[in-house]
């Protein structure tokens, strides 16, 4: 499998253009919005993971499961108000 099949299967007349350079243009701009959301998205879930290290590292797990439970749901809140958030 290529590293770029989209890329790779895009044809312009497949799309109804007229202008190849218009198409690409569009086509590049929804992929760079695609990863932008993605980088976006992954520093959301190392800046988690990074507080969930830190609530680890200080508490025993086994004495602590519900200080580290209460931790990641509110993790997993933030990130959720992050993701609903236009």
């Amino acid at each position: 499998m290529s590293d770029t099949p989209r890329t790779e299967s895009f044809n312009c007349y497949d799309n109804g253009c007229d202008n190849p350079l218009h198409a690409w243009g569009a086509f590049s701009a929804e992929l760079e919005r695609e990863l932008n959301a993605a980088n976006y998205r992954i520093k959301r879930l190392e800046q988690a993971l990074d507080t969930l290290t830190l609530v680890v590292g200080l508490t025993p797990i086994r004495g602590n499961l519900a200080a580290l439970q209460e931790a990641m749901d509110q993790s997993r809140a933030v990130l959720k108000a992050k993701e609903d958030k236009p």
